[in-house]
């Protein structure tokens, strides 16, 4: 039974994790990070609905009392 030769595993193996690594690295320094980023105001916004002035009430059939 013939033996497998691992003599090039070495650099295989070496040139491909530098290999992932520049490409990681490139993928990583395309996108923009913000120096020092800070919470936006947000602002509340009123809602007017018609429900909102005056008094209602809502009528559930199953809350009724039936004599």
């Amino acid at each position: 039974m013939p033996q497998l030769n691992t003599s090039t595993w070495f650099i295989t193996i070496v040139s491909m994790i530098i290999t992932l690594f520049i490409m990681f690295q490139l993928k990583v320094s395309n996108h923009y990070y913000y120096l020092n980023p800070e919470p936006l105001a947000t602002k509340l916004q009123e809602h007017t609905t018609p429900w909102e002035t005056k008094w209602t009430k809502i009528y559930l059939p199953l809350s009724s009392h039936q004599r």
